[in-house]
């Protein structure tokens, strides 16, 4: 299928990403799209940083107590001058009253006071304010009393801008009607107290008619709350100490419910809109702090949009679509963060939503233009995907009820079976003797037959088999009980489309599962193969291994994935030339490669034996050939065999010389023609004895091999002790030895008595062999944790420690025994060891020369 024709024969060129790019950024700029994303931005990050205010900054506020107290507004102006007295007195060093005087009081005497307060404090501001005069008239500048702005220090506008979505984020620092502009009332303020030295420039003169503002800023406001507030009737009456009120620059302003203007702002928002003097109180914290923000240029946001575009345009072509996603997340933060930096240390805000926006569409546009290739390459590749072959597996579903019956059959050796749909026989006839079935889907076994019904295809199915002998047994209906037969209704066929890209789509689909189904075939049958695998390349590097290789290797397969197999193998040497090392296998597998003759070798590997098979194969025609290696475990084979050449000599030598001694013995009497004395009839007797002796010691190791837990039953460990000790009590009274038993009782376990009883047997005909006469052989039987165990220890002459590692080893006696002339086979103790294992447990030897030996069986209990 991977031919030079089918791969991609074009690349992307990059304007096919740039233009577009640009062009979006060009209309994001030059269009109010972004604009209301630009905002919620803003306001998040106004949010995220907010301004400390200054020390010395406080607002006086007309709330609900003062209204109470004073009654209603508006009220008499000399109550204003007492509060700027008031003031004075404290300390206060500078008074900004957010209270438009722009018509004269009915008595003239409280303008009188008001201004005569104000001269005497000095720094008192207070503000204008241009609106129209009606609804017919031209915008006008309302300022206040000629008096009262002699007396006044300075005037201040008190307008903020309103952006479109109506939150006032902004301030004009110069305000007014022709060549006529104030400073804010902030401003204003901030000059009279010195923290600001000279106003903000004003522009070129207009016509006097002419709203003229300039010097716009952003307010980053303070956290709600921050600046300190003192009701005006507390400061009035003296109820706010001087030491709060000296050195401060105060706003004086409503903050009633009600009353005066309220303005929504990012912090506070429509719902909890910011009174006009806590917002004129924010712009003077943030000019106090340095932190007015000005309006960036257009040209720094479309040179960050084009450096975004330059970058996704060189890197995109070279990355993975994973990384694209990731650069494009990662440049789609930049604006934000150059944002927010540029906010807060150099005070100018640059949208970033437009150059935002660029990378968030990149990554869709990459992606289609990368689609559109892919399409023209996908439709060259479906036919050759369609024609690949397919590993020939099926589901179980899909096998004809008639052919699944003769399958079971032939598999499981039945000796006949049947099969009904929807109540008609279709092959043999059930037995008129079964019973309901019940449960559909589970298998019903009785006395010799098997059955089961099943739903399937919207057809009920009846199939059953019928066993020889006495039924089937535990392995046969475990197998059938784990059959998935019952599938239950059809699924509807899919319908074909008849658009093309559909079409296109199901032949995708169709061809991934075939190919699926073959990686998941081959790659299950190379995981579940019995034999290691190693697949290299043309150098003789592994690319591939199963796990069975990592666990004979102890290696990980992180480990072996691009090692020389040359390498791994350095560590063995040829079964077939001792003298072979790390230069056969180098000329080894180079011959290989380069003649193509397959190599067959064992190979020792620790404590197994491996049949090594290596061959070389051919990915395509355009790859070279690598190397399949085939790694066999034959440690089993080569165990058996070895059992078997010792079994072979154990019949030629030691079952053949007592036999030979017989003939031999028989042989004389009959060629000196007289009866045999009781003296050689005791000798043939002996022998004989000794041939059987060694034949059941054989039979017996070979029962013990053969144990399987089917032959299991209950069994307790004392009782078995006990039958033991009884099998030998005339041997030991021969020998004037004592057994002494001691255990506990109640201990079962599941195992087979008989075997188990033979195994103390021999531990206890072992200690007998080599105990002094007029000595004790002790039996214990204990508990220790959730094992049983059976210990016998003898006083005789010991074993030495480099023997006793052989002793449990198949036709091995001890140098001792031959030597006292104690004739065995050397199959006791290895028939001890083999029930053992064959019951999960363990036997253990403790000895020392001189003090006996102990052996101690242990065997898993029943919980």
């Amino acid at each position: 299928m991977e031919t030079a024709e089918l791969l991609p024969s074009r690349r992307l060129a990059r304007w096919h990403l740039a233009l577009p790019l640009l062009a979006v950024l060009v209309l994001l700029l030059s269009t109010s799209v972004t604009q209301r994303l630009d905002f919620w931005l803003h306001d998040t990050l106004i949010r995220l940083m907010p301004v400390t205010p200054p020390d010395e900054l406080a607002i006086i506020a007309i709330d609900e107590k003062s209204l109470e107290a004073l009654g209603r507004w508006p009220w008499a102006r000399h109550r204003h001058a007492s509060l700027i007295k008031r003031l004075d007195d404290a300390g206060a060093r500078a008074i900004a009253l957010d209270i438009l005087f722009t018509e004269p009081s009915d008595n003239g005497h409280d303008d009188r006071r008001l201004a005569e307060a104000m001269n005497r404090h000095g720094d008192v501001v207070l503000p204008l304010h241009i609106f129209p005069g009606n609804s017919d008239m031209p915008l006008q500048e309302f300022l206040p009393t000629a008096r009262l702005t002699r007396a006044a220090a300075a005037l201040g506008h008190v307008h903020a801008a309103l952006d479109d979505d109506g939150i006032a984020r902004t301030l004009f620092r110069r305000q007014g009607m022709g060549e006529a502009t104030w400073p804010s009332l902030a401003d204003a303020l901030a000059l009279q107290t010195g923290i600001q030295r000279t106003a903000p420039e004003a522009m070129a003169q207009a016509a006097p008619y002419v709203n003229v503002r300039s010097n716009r800023v952003h307010i980053p406001f303070t956290q709600p709350g921050a600046i300190p507030r003192f009701s005006y009737i507390d400061v009035l009456e003296g109820r706010v100490p001087d030491s709060q009120l000296a050195g401060r620059a105060l706003f004086v302003g409503h903050t009633a419910a009600g009353f005066g203007d309220v303005l929504p702002t990012p912090v506070s928002g429509s719902g909890t809109p910011l009174t006009g003097v806590a917002f004129h109180a924010n712009a003077y914290a943030a000019i106090a702090q340095d932190r007015l923000i000005h309006p960036g240029s257009l040209w720094p946001v479309a040179g960050t949009g084009i450096g975004i575009i330059l970058l996704i345009t060189l890197a995109f072509p070279r990355m993975r679509p994973a990384r694209t996603l990731m650069l494009s997340a990662t440049l789609t933060a930049l604006p934000l963060l150059l944002s927010a930096l540029a906010m807060r240390w150099i005070q100018i805000w640059m949208p970033p939503s437009a150059p935002a926006l660029v990378a968030v569409l990149a990554f869709p546009i990459w992606t289609t233009e990368r689609l559109a290739l892919m399409t023209h390459f996908l439709n060259r590749q479906l036919d050759a995907l369609g024609h690949d072959r397919n590993v020939p597996t099926r589901e179980l579903a899909d096998t004809a009820p008639a052919r699944l019956l003769e399958h079971l059959q032939e598999l499981l050796g039945a000796r006949n079976g049947w099969l009904v749909t929807q109540g008609q026989p279709i092959r043999g006839q059930p037995p008129a003797t079964t019973s309901h079935l019940q449960q559909p889907g589970k298998w019903q076994h009785e006395a010799t037959t098997s059955r089961i019904r099943f739903y399937r295809n919207d057809v009920w199915h009846e199939l059953g088999l019928v066993w020889p002998g006495s039924g089937a047994d535990e392995q046969r209906r475990s197998y059938l009980d784990r059959l998935p037969l019952h599938t239950g209704a059809a699924e509807p066929p899919i319908e074909t489309s008849r658009e093309r890209l559909s079409r296109r789509i199901e032949q995708v689909h169709s061809a991934a599962l075939n190919l699926a189904g073959m990686r998941r075939f081959i790659g299950t049958g190379f995981e579940r193969m019995p034999d290691g695998v190693i697949v290299t390349d043309a150098v003789g590097v592994i690319e591939f291994v199963n796990a069975r290789i990592a666990g004979w290797f102890n290696t990980p397969r992180e480990s072996l994935a691009g090692m020389p197999l040359a390498r791994l193998l350095a560590g063995a040497a040829l079964e077939t030339d001792p003298r072979a090392g790390k230069s056969d296998w180098r000329s080894r597998i180079l011959s290989v490669l380069t003649e193509g003759k397959p190599l067959t070798a064992e190979i020792p590997l620790g404590h197994r034996t491996l049949l090594f098979h290596l061959t070389p194969f051919r990915q395509n025609r355009w790859r070279q050939p690598g190397l399949i290696a085939n790694f066999s475990d034959i440690t089993d084979l080569r165990e058996r065999q070895r059992q078997y050449r010792e079994a072979i000599d154990f019949i030629s030598h030691d079952m053949r010389s007592p036999l030979v001694s017989q003939l031999a013995l028989l042989d004389q009497l009959q060629r000196e023609k007289r009866d045999a004395d009781p003296e050689t009839l005791q000798q043939i007797a002996r022998l004989a004895r000794r041939s059987y002796e060694l034949a059941e010691e054989f039979v017996q190791l070979a029962r013990a091999e053969d144990l399987t837990e089917k032959r299991f039953y209950e069994c307790e460990l004392l009782t078995i002790a006990e039958n033991a000790v009884d099998a030998v009590q005339q041997q030991a009274g021969s020998q004037g030895i004592r057994i002494q038993l001691d255990g506990v009782e109640d201990l079962w376990l599941m195992g087979n008595a008989e075997l188990l009883e033979r195994a103390v047997i021999n531990l206890l005909t072992n200690a007998l062999q080599y105990s002094p006469e007029s000595t004790d052989v002790a039996v214990t039987v204990e508990k220790a944790g959730g094992y049983g165990v059976m210990a016998v220890a003898d006083q005789g002459p010991g074993i030495a420690p480099e023997n006793q590692p052989l002793v449990f080893q198949r036709f091995r006696r001890q140098q001792d025994q031959e030597i006292a002339g104690t004739h065995g086979a050397g199959l006791g103790l290895a028939f001890v060891q083999t029930v053992a294992e064959r019951h999960s447990g363990t036997v253990d030897l403790v000895s020392t020369i001189g003090r006996g030996a102990t052996f101690r069986l242990y065997l898993p209990l029943q919980p």
